[in-house]
Parts: structure tokens; C-alpha cells; sequence
């Protein structure tokens, strides 16, 4: 008798010990439908942009929708989309935004940057600092992701708006691009078409589809950014000042059909990716791993799979994609990925919540 409670016991704590090195993730907020980006307060609460146009405060355990948030163009992909707070946010209380807008002529909407601070439960202060024209009824390719680099540039991607054929490879009109600003909406002198005529002045690189990632890399300082290919050629480029990335000219992908729309996967003058998926992963949300909470992941690319519902984890040797590995597979759409102020990693996922990477013991 005394023998079998024993072995029970030992059952008992090897399962125990089985759960705990299986769970990949705590969940950190539940119950949000599309956390399409999010940031980190000095305070370490949270900032979520709901795609359906919510703001949400989290903080203290609690769900606080914040008042004032710009009016949003919800169709389709486009809605409230990213977030990212000022560099020097503590001195100056800039928050800026991307989301889908209506403003301006014609109809439909088109993405927009804005800035605004916050004050208690309500955004206050709003500055519209770009906003992509024309408005149009199509329903994809809004893009959008924003960053910072050292010099208080802010970077923001815009997709194509489903016009492959017009948009990208035209710098005189928006989409398909990546732009840059001060962070008073103002043009860089040193932006690269400044002196063209009719260009768009706030345009840094062109030739892109619908880049639904970026990040500044923190070993590097250089320009990260991934964006979703048609049916294959998901790419990650290294972003380069007025370089063209190659969309429609160029790609590994063809139409969802099957038929190729183009023969070429690389064009001399064109930036190559560093890397792409085929088939596509339909990747959103990316962040380096920067800290020593993952002990030898340290350097990792993290990348969000929408379509096979993973979150991959991009093992780098230089500027290469050097392997790959799966984590949190099957958890849902992942939507966003952010290094909290903690040194963890946080990953939104659609129509569950926000969690937290583990780290394995």
C-alpha cells in the first residue's frame, strides 16, 4: 500500500513538472477581438488598439476604453492599426497612431498617421501628420506599422491599397511605400526625393506590397520590415533610404489564382529581401529579442504567422534567416509582437488576447 501511494506521488509531481515546462505562455489581458498593435506605458500598463476602433488601457487587472480616439475607416483590413509611444515620451507625452481614415476627398478611406497625448481616460491634443491620398473603397492593403529611429524619425508603412499596377513603383503617389518624418509631421531635409518634382516628399523607400511589420534593429540601428507577398513571397527587407523593394516588378509569389502576374524574382537596381516564404505565412507583428530573459534566443527575429497561426521564431547569422522554429503553434492569429519594458516578449492574438512569452527553464 505504502509502495503504490508512493509511485502515485511521483506521477503526480512528474506530471506537474511535464505541465510546467509545456506551457509556452500566461495570458496577460484576455478577451479582445483584434489587439492590431500595443505599447508600453513608463508604468508598464498597456496600450491596445482594437482594429474595430477601440482604445484600450490596461491597467491594474482592469479594460479602460480611452475617449477622443480619431474616427476610424472600418472596412475590410483597414481599422484602428498601430501604436508606438515617442522615444522621449516622458518628457513630451507624444503617442502616435496609424489607422484607416475617411478625411478627404473621394470616397472610401486611406491610412493616417497621428499624434495625440493622453490625459486620464481621454486622447487629447490630436494631430493629424499624414494621410495618404486618394481615399478609395478598396478593402486591403492599409499596411501599417510605426517606428522610431535614434534620431526621433518616425518611420510608417502604407500598403499598395490593392492598385499593384499604379501605387508602388510610383513615388508621386501614395501606397506601397515606407515614409519618414520628424516627429512634428514635418519632412526631413535629407528625405529622399525632397527635390523631385511632384514626388511625395515623406517617402523613404517604395516598391513595397503591404508591410505589416517593422522594427528597428537594436544590434544593427537598421531598418526591419516584412511585408505579406500575394499567393507565396512573403518577404523581410532591410529597409534602405530610397531604395526600390521591387512589388509588382519583381516577387516570388503569383496571383491567388495560380498565373503569374511577373517572371522575375530579382531585377537589377532593386532590392532583393533577405528572405521569403513560400508558401506565404501571412506575417504580422515582429520584434528582436533584446534582452537576456531567453537566455541563447538573444538576437532572434520573432515573426507572426496570421494564416498558420503560429509565432516563429527567425534564428539570424548576420543578415540571414538561418532557421526557423515554431512556437505557440496553433494559438490563433498572431496579430502583434512587442519586447515589454520587462525584457519579455508579448504577443497579441485575434479573438483571444495578449500573452506572454514563457522562456523555456
Amino acid at each position: 500500500m505504502k509502495l503504490k501511494f508512493s509511485f502515485s506521488i511521483i506521477a503526480f509531481f512528474l506530471f506537474l513538472n511535464s505541465f510546467s515546462q509545456s506551457k509556452e505562455y500566461e495570458v496577460i489581458v484576455s478577451d479582445l477581438s483584434n489587439p492590431w498593435g500595443f505599447t508600453f506605458l513608463p508604468d508598464n500598463s498597456i496600450l491596445i488598439t482594437e482594429k474595430e476602433g477601440k482604445l484600450i488601457h490596461f491597467k491594474n487587472g482592469k479594460k479602460i476604453e480611452i475617449s477622443g480616439v480619431p474616427k476610424i475607416y472600418l472596412r475590410g483590413q483597414g481599422g484602428f492599426l498601430d501604436i508606438e509611444l515617442h522615444p522621449k515620451y516622458k518628457e513630451n507625452g507624444w503617442i502616435y497612431m496609424t489607422y484607416a481614415s475617411s478625411e478627404g476627398k473621394g470616397n472610401g478611406g486611406n491610412t493616417a498617421l497621428m499624434r495625440a497625448r493622453l490625459n486620464g481616460t481621454q486622447l487629447i491634443n490630436q494631430e493629424i501628420l499624414y494621410k495618404a491620398t486618394p481615399n478609395t473603397t478598396r478593402s486591403y492593403h492599409f499596411g501599417s506599422r510605426i517606428a522610431f529611429d535614434a534620431n526621433n524619425h518616425v518611420y510608417f508603412s502604407i500598403g499598395d491599397r490593392g492598385n499593384r499596377d499604379v501605387n508602388p513603383q510610383n513615388i508621386t503617389k501614395d501606397g506601397g511605400k515606407i515614409y519618414r518624418l520628424n516627429d512634428d509631421g514635418s519632412v526631413p531635409k535629407d528625405n529622399p526625393f525632397v527635390n523631385v518634382r511632384n514626388a511625395k516628399k515623406a517617402i523613404f523607400s517604395y516598391g513595397h506590397r503591404n508591410p505589416q511589420g517593422m522594427k528597428i534593429n537594436p544590434f544593427t540601428n537598421e531598418i526591419w520590415s516584412h511585408e505579406h507577398g500575394p499567393k507565396g513571397g512573403d518577404e523581410i527587407n532591410i529597409i534602405k533610404k530610397g531604395k526600390n523593394f521591387g512589388w509588382p516588378k519583381a516577387s516570388f509569389g503569383v496571383n491567388y489564382s495560380g498565373t503569374k502576374f511577373t517572371n522575375k524574382t530579382s531585377i537589377s537596381g532593386m532590392e532583393n529581401p533577405i528572405y521569403y516564404w513560400t508558401p506565404s505565412i501571412a506575417p504580422s507583428g515582429m520584434v528582436f529579442i533584446n534582452s537576456d530573459k531567453y537566455g541563447k534566443w538573444k538576437g532572434n527575429l520573432l515573426v507572426g504567422s496570421l494564416k498558420f497561426q503560429y509565432l516563429t521564431r527567425c534564428i539570424l547569422k548576420g543578415n540571414k534567416v538561418f532557421k526557423e522554429v515554431k512556437l505557440l503553434k496553433d494559438i490563433g492569429r498572431v496579430r502583434s509582437v512587442e519586447q515589454g519594458l520587462d525584457g519579455f516578449i508579448y504577443v497579441g492574438v485575434e479573438n483571444f488576447g495578449i500573452v506572454k512569452l514563457l522562456p523555456k527553464e
